[in-house]
C-alpha cells in the first residue's frame, strides 16, 4: 500500500476506531498484510474500541496471507468481546476464511449459527461444496435458500458441469430460464460445458439462441464464442463449429485454439494444419493447447514427418517448453504409424517426468499394432502411475488376447481381481426424435423397442454380408467359441444405439452416437458398411476421437 496514509496516521495523535479500520482495510487488501495484524494489536493494546468492519477487515488479512492460525485467534475474540457474533458482514468474511482454508466443515458450522443470512451467505458454501465435488450438500443448501438470484443459479450450473454432471446442469439451467433469472457470460459457459459433455444436438442450438437473445453471441463475445466451437465440436457438428467460428469478430489464442482441436478430433487434419498456418499470419501467438490440437491432427492423419517439424519448433520458434502432454502427442503419432521402438525411446529420453498419458499412447499403438512385449512395458509403468485405471488393465488384457495369449490374460484379469477392479460397462447413447437422449450397454436387450432394434440389426447384417463383411472375431477378448464371439459383437452398445438411431430419426438425418470407451475394430467396420446402406452419415464419438461415417467411409481413412 502507498505510505502516505500511514504518514498522515501518524500525525493523529489519538486515532479512532474508524482511522485504524481504514488503514488495516488498506493493508489487508494491498499488503503488507503483517502490518494489518500491526495495527490491530496496537488498537487492542490502547483499549481502542472496536466496530464490526475492524474484525471483517483483520479477517481478510488472514485470508491474504494464508494464516488460518490467527484467524481462527481473531474469530474466537468475536465471541469473547461479545457483540459481534451476529453481525452478518463478519459471518461471512469467516465463512469465506474457512472455506478458503479448507475448514468446510467450520464454514458451514458459522453458517448454521448465523441468526441472519444474506444471498452471499448461501452463495460461498454452495460453490464451496461443488468445488470439493459435493454437489449434493449444494443442492440441498440451493433448496433452502429464500431467495435465488443469477449468482446461486450460475453457481449450481457450473458446480452440476464441472463435477461431471451435464444433465444436472442443463435442469438447474432450464429451471433458470423458466423463473425468467437473467443470464450472464459465466452461467453460459457453464451450461455449455455442460452440454459439450452430453454431445446433445438439440441443447447446442437452444443454448446458442439464449446467447443471442442475452446480447452474448459469438459475434460479439470472445469467451461464448470459444466455448461454442468446442460446444458444437463436441456434439459432433464440426460445420456448425467452424460458422461460429468464421462469423467471430474478434478472435484470440483460445478461439483459434479450439477449432484446431476441434478439427483434429473429428480427423480433419488437413483443416487443422490449414487453420493453425492462417494463426501465424496473425498477431495471435500459439499456446500449449494450439499444439496438442495441431500434433493430435498430426497423429490422427498419420503425418509422421510434420509433426516431427512442428515439435521441434515449440520452444525454439514460439517460445512454447513442451510438457508431458506434448510428449504424449507425440508418443501417439509415431505409435499409431508403427514406429513402436522410436516411440519408447522418445518416452526414455524426454526431460520431464512422464505421466499416464505419454504410457497410454504406447499401450493403445501396441493393441494397433499387436506387440505385446513393448505393451508389457508401458503397462508396468501405467500400473505404477494409475493402479486403479482399470482400462490400462483391460487394454493389455485384449493385447494378449488378439495375440492368443489366454494364460497372460487370465493374469491380468486375476490382478484386477486382487486390486477389486471392476470393468466399466460399455454405454453408448443416441439422440433420438425430439433430442431424447436413449442410452444403451453391451449386451442389453431391455430397452421397449428390443424387437425392433433386433430386427434392424439382422437386416443390416444381411445385406453388409453381401457387400462382403465378415464379423472382426478378434474384437471379442474372450476365449469362447466363434458363434458366441458372434452373437456378442452383435450386441456392442454402439450398434444397439445405431439401430435406434436409424428406426427413430427420418431417412437424410445423421445419427450421433456417443460412446464412453474406443469403438472397436468390428463394429468401425460395421458402420462404415452401415452408412453406405442406410444411406445416412453416422457420426461417432469415442473417448478418443470421432469418427464420422458416410458412403462407406470413414473420416478416419481407417487410421485411428
Amino acid at each position: 500500500m502507498d505510505p502516505y496514509p500511514r504518514l498522515l496516521f501518524a500525525q493523529v495523535k489519538q486515532p479512532n476506531p474508524f482511522l485504524y479500520t481504514a488503514l488495516i482495510r488498506g493493508y489487508s487488501l494491498y499488503g503488507p498484510f503483517t502490518e494489518s495484524i500491526t495495527l490491530y494489536t496496537r488498537m487492542r493494546r490502547e483499549g481502542t474500541g472496536l466496530v464490526s468492519f475492524t474484525f471483517s477487515a483483520i479477517i481478510k488479512a488472514c485470508i491474504a496471507s494464508l494464516d488460518l492460525v490467527l484467524g481462527r485467534q481473531i474469530h474466537a475474540q468475536t465471541i469473547s468481546i461479545g457483540g459481534f457474533t451476529s453481525d452478518l458482514y463478519i459471518s461471512n468474511t469467516l465463512i469465506d476464511m474457512y472455506v478458503k482454508g479448507g475448514f468446510l466443515d467450520c464454514g458451514r458450522q458459522v453458517f448454521d449459527e448465523m441468526t441472519e443470512r444474506d444471498v452471499i451467505s448461501w452463495t460461498s458454501l454452495i460453490v464451496a461444496y461443488t468445488k470439493c465435488g459435493n454437489v449434493e450438500a449444494a443442492a440441498e443448501l440451493f433448496d433452502g435458500l429464500p431467495v435465488k438470484d443469477m449468482v446461486a443459479w450460475t453457481s449450481m450450473v457450473t458446480g452440476f458441469a464441472q463435477n461431471a454432471r451435464p444433465r444436472e446442469a442443463l435442469e438447474y439451467f432450464e429451471k433458470m430460464q423458466d423463473y425468467g433469472v437473467e443470464t450472464d457470460e459465466i452461467t453460459l459457459v457453464g451450461v455449455i460445458s455442460a452440454c459439450a459433455q452430453l454431445g446433445a444436438t438439440k441443447h447446442a442450438k437452444w443454448i446458442r439462441e439464449i446467447a443471442d437473445k442475452s446480447g452474448l453471441g459469438p459475434s460479439k463475445n470472445v469467451v461464448i464464442g470459444s466455448a461454442l466451437i468446442d460446444m458444437y465440436s463436441k456434439c459432433g457438428s464440426i460445420d456448425d463449429a467452424y460458422e461460429v467460428f468464421q462469423g467471430m469478430k474478434d478472435r484470440n489464442v483460445f478461439s483459434y485454439s479450439s477449432m484446431i482441436v476441434g478439427f483434429a478430433m473429428h480427423g480433419f487434419a488437413k483443416s487443422a494444419i490449414q487453420l493453425f498456418n492462417e494463426m501465424l499470419k496473425t498477431d495471435i501467438k500459439p499456446n500449449g493447447v494450439t499444439f496438442i490440437g495441431v500434433l493430435t491432427a498430426c497423429s490422427h492423419g498419420g503425418m509422421v514427418e510434420k509433426g516431427r517439424r512442428i515439435f521441434s519448433t515449440m520452444k525454439a520458434f514460439y517460445g512454447v517448453a513442451p510438457v508431458a502432454d506434448h510428449y504424449a502427442c507425440m508418443v501417439d503419432l509415431l505409435g499409431r504409424s508403427g514406429l513402436l521402438e522410436e516411440a519408447l525411446d522418445l518416452i526414455r529420453t524426454m526431460p520431464v517426468a512422464s505421466h499416464g498419458g505419454v504410457w497410454g499412447a504406447l499401450l493403445g499403438a501396441c493393441r494397433i499394432h499387436g506387440n505385446p512385449d513393448i505393451a508389457e512395458i508401458a503397462a508396468t509403468h501405467l500400473f505404477e502411475l494409475e493402479p486403479n485405471g482399470i482400462g490400462n488393465y483391460i487394454l493389455l488384457s485384449n493385447i494378449y488376447a488378439s495375440s492368443g495369449k489366454w494364460d497372460d490374460v487370465s493374469q491380468v484379469r486375476k490382478l484386477m481381481r486382487m486390486r477389486g477392479l471392476k470393468k466399466n460397462p460399455s454405454l453408448s447413447w443416441v439422440e433420438g426424435a425430439k433430442g431424447v437422449i436413449h442410452e444403451f450397454f453391451a449386451g442389453d436387450m431391455t430397452h421397449p423397442k428390443t424387437i425392433e432394434i433386433k430386427k434392424t440389426l439382422e437386416d443390416l447384417l444381411d445385406k453388409l454380408k453381401l457387400n462382403g463383411y465378415t464379423p472382426n472375431l478378434s474384437s471379442v477378448p474372450y476365449d469362447v467359441v466363434d458363434e458366441e464371439k458372434k452373437r456378442l459383437l452383435m450386441t456392442h452398445s454402439e450398434k444397439l444405439a445405431l439401430a435406434y438411431g436409424l428406426l427413430s430419426t427420418d431417412q437424410g438425418i445423421s445419427i450421433k452416437i456417443v460412446k464412453n470407451i474406443r469403438i472397436c475394430e468390428d463394429c468401425h467396420s460395421f458402420m462404415c458398411g452401415a452408412s453406405m446402406i442406410a444411406k445416412r452419415e453416422i457420426v461417432v464419438r469415442d473417448n478418443m476421437r470421432f469418427h464420422h461415417f458416410l458412403d462407406g467411409i470413414c473420416s478416419c481413412g481407417n487410421f485411428w
